[in-house]
């Protein structure tokens, strides 16, 4: 690049540094002196021996002052609170060319600083404005089209740019899991809603490549691609040198990275548009014709700091930021504007003022546009939930033949063998539900041939074969980022988390991401899927902690997510078929708590009386959701509320007491845990002389606060009560964890103290 021609210590650390770099532009243009070549034409090279053509670096240049001018507008307009976002793009303006080498029906999962990247990506498609769109979107307006004034996100439903909020890394595991549903959708007849030859594209920054949740998916494409399984991913690593405050080591990303078995390095000089194209260029197309996961290290750097409220000064040297700002990468495309002939220092120095009163203009309007204003537009998108729809969708029975085909013959349908407990109807459920889904797929760690560590999903592999019933590597961020994967392919996930222990590993997955999907992309790109997860304690024999973990509480402060955790086979498979409804209708996602110790339980009372193994219920059955069991309706001596290990152990405990103190006792099983039916349960307090409310969960963070709290709400606060809760300590090992687990003489004991 040419030295700039002024003196940039003249510049003392009391101005602003966006006015500077805006400045810095001006003065370069204005005081430049190199040698024009011949004019060219707009085919040619725009310099010589460059990829990259006269009138794409036309394109590229709008593109690139669009996103400076976006981000020195939100540093502008920010102190008069017209927008609400200046973590900016400048630095980074070479990302467009990924967007001009790639497609539109790419799917896109974008690092923050990709201002570049969308403008030209905008070119695509005709009619598009991504000046009036980011204004939008910085504006935090309802007319917003990524986010309907949620955040300032990049995203765009027709561009296939998927929006991400601001967790760092978590957005690559589901690019990779984009990746690989591309491929899958040929292994199991899906049509695709973009082309077959489609690639995934992620960026992100360089400091964001250590963070454990980049290093799962870096792991796991490089795993996949060893196999000789397609996964075309091109990892866009945009490496300034520095993460907020924290300087990048000189050379990190190229020397962890360029010798990585499995995940192939490709290097691109993203501060020169003549230089770095025919780079870019070289790993996309090798992304696109190997199908392998693709490193692309993509060279930028960060001007006008992390964000508006980033004073640089205050913690880099002056001479520091003079040389960062001498290395932005709109002076190397005035250079090669003016040197190529292209532009005159009027023409260009025209474009970028004619440029900047655009995004004024656009924020100004976008200032005037209605924002979001009420709570209800506010969670407008987060859980929608048509009942009619759902209900239909649950109770639907036109896919016969193929469930004969599962299941083998009129004979062995589910429905016609005799009661059966919690594991075998989980499992007969799944097999109908990939009958009627033939775009659903199970997966997992030991799902497959092993048929999970309880068999529960025992011969769905046999049946459904390898394509749809299927191992993963031992990653519960992997297994969570493929079905988001799937799910934005239009597929049906049922992924597997073997313990509810091990989701805490991955919950980043459902809360920021796939949870979050819809309200903040407006309800335009949905992560439908249902998440099975073995769950809660009294595990006999093999326990400890981490195979006897009752946290609900994390799962149930996820915004949007259904959590139900049925009790009994029959209610199982009947939660599956609406959960399934709901992924299908509504775009949810939900979570299918099955308690582990009661998987094998036959009997409730005594050995071999069976009366906890039940029938499968016929096809067009479904649950409500929201729906609870009511055990001895008519009884209002005690009422006691509870879900999944709870309603076996109330049940018992109420024989001692209808013995001991003569109250007839009514069990509510709830069911679902998130949302929780606070009509229901008012409705069920309401008749209750005494209420028990019993939560295997721990004291201080379990579903017991929701019940008592709709108890009370719903005008029962003055009912007696007692809550039998688990204490505040991680589960022991054997014998041990009843002591902090509540148990039937809790129950007993709490009905004594409410005598």
């Amino acid at each position: 690049m040419t030295a700039i021609p002024y003196t940039l210590t003249a510049r003392h650390k009391g101005f602003n540094r966006a006015e500077i770099v805006d400045q810095n532009f001006i003065e370069f243009v204005q005081l430049w002196q190199g040698d024009v070549q011949a004019p060219l034409g707009g085919h040619s090279p725009v310099l010589p021996g460059s990829a990259l053509n006269g009138q794409g670096f036309r394109e590229l240049l709008e593109s690139q002052l669009i996103s400076r001018h976006l981000d020195l507008m939100a540093r502008v307009l920010r102190v008069q609170n017209k927008v609400f976002y200046t973590i900016g793009s400048s630095g980074h303006e070479g990302n467009a060319m990924v967007a001009r080498l790639t497609r539109h029906t790419d799917p896109a999962f974008l690092h923050y600083r990709s201002g570049g990247f969308m403008a030209e990506r905008f070119r695509k498609l005709p009619g598009m404005d991504p000046v009036m769109d980011s204004a939008l979107s910085f504006a935090a307006s309802m007319e917003d089209p990524a986010s309907g004034g949620r955040h300032k996100v990049w995203g765009s439903k027709p561009l296939w740019v998927l929006p991400q909020t601001s967790t760092i890394a978590s957005h690559l595991p589901k690019a990779l899991g984009t990746a690989v549903a591309i491929e899958q959708a040929r292994r199991i007849g899906h049509k695709l809603p973009i082309p077959e030859d489609s690639i995934a594209i992620c960026s992100f920054g360089d400091a964001s490549s250590n963070h454990a949740t980049a290093q799962t998916a870096f792991n796991a494409a490089a795993w996949t691609a060893y196999q000789k399984l397609p996964a075309p991913v091109l990892y866009v690593c945009e490496d300034n040198g520095i993460g907020i405050s924290v300087k990048t080591p000189n050379g990190w990303v190229a020397n962890n990275f360029r010798h990585r078995a499995d995940l192939d390095y490709f290097y691109a000089d993203g501060l020169d548009l003549a230089e770095g194209y025919a780079q870019v260029q070289e790993a996309v197309e090798h992304c696109r014709t190997t199908r392998r996961p693709t490193f692309l290290h993509l060279r930028t750097t960060r001007v006008m700091g992390h964000a508006g409220t980033d004073f640089e000064i205050e913690w880099r040297s002056v001479e520091e930021l003079f040389a960062v700002e001498a290395s932005d990468p709109l002076l190397r495309s005035a250079e090669i504007a003016l040197s190529s002939g292209l532009y005159t220092k009027e023409s260009l120095l025209a474009l970028y003022e004619a440029t900047r009163k655009r995004c004024f203009e656009a924020a100004e309007d976008a200032d005037r546009r209605p924002r979001l204003s009420t709570l209800e537009q506010v969670m407008k998108p987060l859980a929608p939930y048509t009942p009619a729809a759902v209900k239909a969708e649950a109770e639907r029975t036109d896919y016969r033949d193929r469930r004969l085909a599962a299941f083998g013959s009129e004979d062995k349908l589910p429905e016609n063998q005799p009661p059966r407990h919690l594991a075998i109807q989980i499992g007969q459920a799944l097999h109908d539900i990939m009958a009627k889904y033939p775009e659903s797929l199970l997966f997992g760690e030991d799902v497959a041939q092993k048929g999970g560590v309880y068999t529960v999903t025992k011969g769905l592999n046999k049946t459904f074969k390898g394509s749809r019933v299927f191992n993963t590597l031992l990653d519960e961020t992997i297994i969570l980022g493929l079905a988001q994967g799937y799910a934005n392919m239009g597929m049906l996930p049922l992924p597997e988390i073997q313990y509810l222990a091990y989701f805490h590993n991955a919950c980043d997955q459902i809360r920021g991401e796939a949870a979050s999907l819809q309200f903040f992309s407006n309800d335009q790109f949905r992560n439908a899927m249902v998440m099975r997860v073995a769950s809660l304690g009294y595990q006999k024999g093999f326990g400890g902690h981490f195979h006897n973990d009752n946290s609900i509480a994390a799962l149930r402060d996820i915004p949007g997510l259904v959590v139900g955790c049925p009790s009994r086979g029959d209610d199982a498979a009947t939660m599956l078929r609406t959960m399934t409804a709901l992924a299908k209708v509504d775009g949810r996602v939900c979570a299918f708590l099955e308690p582990i110790a009661l998987y094998m339980t036959k009997d409730l009372y005594e050995a071999g009386d069976g009366q906890w193994q039940f029938g499968y219920p016929a096809p067009g059955e479904a649950m409500t959701l929201g729906e609870g069991r009511v055990y001895g309706q008519d009884a209002n001596d005690l009422v006691v509320f509870t879900f999944g290990n709870g309603v076996t152990m109330a049940l018992r405990a109420a024989r001692t007491i209808e013995a001991e103190l003569g109250w007839k006792v009514r069990v509510v099983d709830l069911r679902w845990l998130a949302p929780l039916n606070d009509a229901f349960i008012a409705a069920q307090a309401k008749s209750a002389k005494r209420i028990i409310v019993l939560d295997e969960g721990r004291k201080s963070a379990g579903v017991g606060e929701g019940i008592i709290t709709a108890i009370v709400e719903g005008g029962c606060g003055a009912t007696p009560l007692e809550r039998v809760v688990g204490a505040d300590t991680y589960t022991p090992l054997a014998g041990a964890a009843l002591l902090v687990l509540p148990g039937d003489a809790d129950v007993v004991a709490a009905a004594r103290k409410l005598a």
